[in-house]
């Protein structure tokens, strides 16, 4: 599913206006957006898309009491998952590497683009405990809102996820993605900002052993 072009136009005036905070001209503003837009229209992206990017900015609006940083906060959402290859293991340090090489060139501020990566690469779930600085929690709960989502759309979710791993064999794909699910399952909490803790974290552990016990019962 795509956004609609008024969608898609809406999003291009939130990125114009927040570039306009560092003082780039909305016609320098206008190629990297169209370069950002091109990779999350790929063919192969069935989850990682706009339509995933749009439900973030949702989730990030509703939270904007909690964000230090909006601007900063709004340009790690749409590099977060810039790059998305399904079968790379370095996808967020790449993604990171693209916001540098865009961002830079137009004057944003290295220590706002250093923000920036350090978001990017918090969504990698690699650290040991959640990320220390509020936006990057924003910015996590707002990329995994979807495990909260409505039995029906997290059922679209988890299939249009299989479709992205569309070369990885059945089994292997029922393995894999249930030691994901245990794994987001196991910790002490999913959402990390209290309002997406109170609103979905039951909804979300509800949809994660229902997607497993479907996995474990093919």
């Amino acid at each position: 599913m795509m956004v609609s072009p008024e969608r898609l136009e809406s999003m291009q005036k939130g990125w114009v206006r927040t570039l306009e905070k560092y003082g780039v001209a909305p016609a320098d503003a206008y190629p990297p957006f169209d370069v950002l837009v091109a990779a999350h229209s790929a063919p192969e992206r069935h989850y990682h898309n706009l339509e995933h990017l749009a439900e973030m900015f949702k989730v990030v609006e509703k939270l904007s009491g909690q964000v230090e940083n909006p601007g900063a906060l709004h340009l790690a959402v749409w590099f977060h998952d810039a790059v998305y290859d399904s079968r790379a293991k370095d996808n967020e340090r790449r993604s990171g590497e693209l916001a540098v090489d865009l961002l830079g060139p137009l004057g944003v501020p290295a220590s706002t683009i250093e923000r920036i990566v350090q978001m990017i690469w918090a969504t990698a779930h690699t650290a040991e405990g959640p990320p220390a600085f509020r936006d990057a929690q924003v910015l996590l709960d707002a990329d995994l809102a979807i495990l909260g989502a409505s039995e029906e759309r997290y059922a679209r979710y988890a299939a249009d996820i299989r479709r992205e791993y569309a070369w990885v064999p059945e089994p292997a794909y029922r393995a894999g993605r249930v030691a994901v699910l245990e794994r987001f399952l196991a910790a002490p909490r999913i959402y990390l900002t209290q309002p997406m803790f109170d609103e979905g974290e039951q909804r979300a552990r509800t949809n994660l052993r229902a997607e497993i016990a479907s996995l474990q019962a093919k």
